[in-house]
């Protein structure tokens, strides 16, 4: 299933995206789309059979970064996210792109909830931002209470669901001010999520997705989720070893290369009225404008 939630920021309702391309009103089924539906096996069975009868409201208009006014706005598709764990350096070419070792062990940090934005929302360059960067990732959204997982099948069978993930980087503030990385990463609006949430059952090979995204046209990232160096089991196992993950919680599993700071001088970091847009093969795409703070 494609799960997504639509309307005005703060008011979104949940919806569901059909075989067809039709956008239907899941509002009378389940409140939304959080981390107590995901969780919940038989409100998920009950969501699958009425979307299989045919019998929901369909929506106005369907949702689209290019669609017109009338069309509803996309919200993030996961409601009252708990965490953001973010894994940083998790392919081989964005090591070899940045001149850094291979990682023994997964790079963690965090990202506050307060950063997800619609993946169709305007993304703000911070003030005195000078090297904003941009970094398609694929997200692992939580179904199922993780902790001390002992196995990869363990790992894949707490996953509800993948979505696209832009893991919007201030490489000043997160490299060359000290400190964590996180003062780089958590600027406001810096972690634009979906379209939609696609359920596990439909991506069956996590490490088979092609990723990529464009700025102003030109095309910056072409990866593939099978260079990972630690793949999604592997993540989430080891993140279970350090901290409980609960249904709802997002795993930001890393960025191919491609990303501005890898690139030759003048590094072409975004700035206000760029244009960036990104998709993961199966899961949908992205588009946002760049707007100074």
């Amino acid at each position: 299933m494609k799960l997504l939630r639509v309307g005005s920021a703060g008011a979104e309702r949940p919806a569901l995206l059909d075989q067809s391309g039709t956008l239907r009103d899941l509002s009378g089924i389940v409140p939304d789309i959080d981390g107590a539906l995901l969780s919940d096996g038989a409100a998920l069975e009950r969501v699958r059979a009425v979307a299989e009868s045919g019998t929901l409201p369909e929506l106005p208009a369907l949702p689209g970064a290019e669609a017109g006014p009338e069309s509803l706005r996309i919200g993030a598709p996961v409601a009252r996210i708990g965490k953001i764990v973010c894994i940083g350096l998790n392919y081989h070419d964005h090591a070899r792109e940045t001149g850094a070792a291979v990682p023994g062990e997964p790079i963690l940090f965090m990202k506050a909830p307060d950063t997800v934005v619609g993946p169709h929302d305007t993304v703000l360059v911070p003030r005195r931002s000078q090297k904003t960067d941009w970094e398609v990732e694929l997200a692992v959204v939580i179904g199922r209470t993780a902790r001390y997982l002992d196995s990869h099948e363990e790992a894949l069978a707490c996953v509800a669901g993948y979505a696209v993930a832009n893991d919007v980087s201030e490489r000043e503030f997160q490299i060359e001010r000290g400190g964590q990385w996180d003062k780089g990463k958590n600027c406001e609006t810096f972690n634009p999520l979906g379209p939609w949430l696609v359920t596990a059952d439909e991506v069956p090979d996590p490490q088979a997705l092609a990723m990529r995204l464009w700025v102003n046209g030109e095309l910056r990232q072409n990866g593939t989720s099978a260079d990972q160096i630690f793949p999604v089991a592997e993540v989430v196992r080891y993140l279970s070893q350090f901290m409980t993950l609960y249904p709802g919680d997002v795993i930001n599993t890393g960025t191919p290369a491609g990303v501005a700071m890898g690139m030759d001088e003048p590094k072409p970091y975004l700035r206000d009225g760029d244009v960036v847009e990104l998709e993961i093969e199966g899961l949908g795409s992205q588009r946002q404008v760049m707007k100074t703070a």
